[in-house]
Formats: C-alpha cells, sequence, structure tokens
C-alpha cells in the first residue's frame, strides 16, 4: 500500500505539518448583549457549524413564517459562549443589538466559507492590500 504524496513525480522532503482543524473562534461584540440584570457581555466564542445545524431551523415554524429569522435561529445554535451566561440560545441572539446581530452574521460567514476569521481589505487612501483579524477586535481597531 502506497501512502498519499509518495511514488515517482511525489515532492521529496519532510511532509508539511498540518496545524489541527480549528473549530471554535473567539470574538468580542461591538456593543455586547445586555440581560436581564444589566451586565453588558461581549467576549464570546463561536463553534463552526455542520450540516445539521443549517438544516434543523428550517423545520422551525418562526423560520417558515420569516426566512429573515434563519440567521437568529442559526447564530443560537453555534454560539458556545457569551460573557457569563449559562447559556446561548435564538432567544439570546433575538434581544442583541442590530449591529452585534451584523457582526455575528459577518463572523459566521467568515469562519464557516474561509475557514479563518481574517479578511483582505485594502487602504481608502493608498490603496494597498493587507489582512485584518476579525476575531476578538473591536470595530475601528487594528
Amino acid at each position: 500500500m502506497r501512502r498519499e504524496g509518495t511514488g515517482p513525480g511525489a515532492p521529496s522532503g519532510p511532509e508539511p505539518r498540518q496545524e489541527p482543524l480549528r473549530t471554535e473562534f473567539e470574538f468580542e461584540l461591538p456593543r455586547g448583549y445586555v440581560d436581564e440584570s444589566g451586565t453588558v457581555h461581549r467576549r464570546g466564542a463561536m463553534r463552526l457549524a455542520t450540516a445539521r445545524d443549517e438544516l434543523v431551523p428550517l423545520r422551525d415554524v418562526r423560520v417558515r413564517e420569516n426566512p429573515a429569522y434563519l440567521s437568529v435561529v442559526l447564530l443560537g445554535r453555534v454560539i458556545t459562549r457569551l460573557g457569563s451566561l449559562p447559556s446561548v440560545h435564538d432567544g439570546t441572539v433575538e434581544n442583541m443589538f442590530a449591529s452585534d446581530l451584523a457582526f455575528l452574521q459577518d463572523f459566521y460567514r467568515q469562519i464557516n466559507a474561509e475557514g479563518h476569521t481574517r479578511a483582505a481589505v485594502a487602504c481608502p487612501h493608498c490603496e494597498e492590500s493587507f489582512e485584518v483579524e476579525l476575531a476578538g477586535s473591536r470595530l475601528g481597531e487594528s
């Protein structure tokens, strides 16, 4: 049995080391979720979504009645931690500020579609291209 990458025409030398698959990503909300007691929760974590995470909300009555509710239910499934809250669910997400919801929707797309939290951007003044890290940073900070 031959290992992948061996035999004629295969590159020689040591095999490149693969980084372990990262399945959870930390974030910091721009405004923060305010709970019933007035405590603001900003730092949290989101895990990669599974196929089930994206399919189950489609059976939810609220999503069928209002497709815009899909992201609320989906985010409620994949946010694993937010501040000192004991749990995060769709009710938590539906009570977030709109700017935090937009941030989380973009963050979800970044980690699930591209597999990382870096975004390619260009300076509006000099047009130089560079990458910025989205995870754990606040809007307007570098």
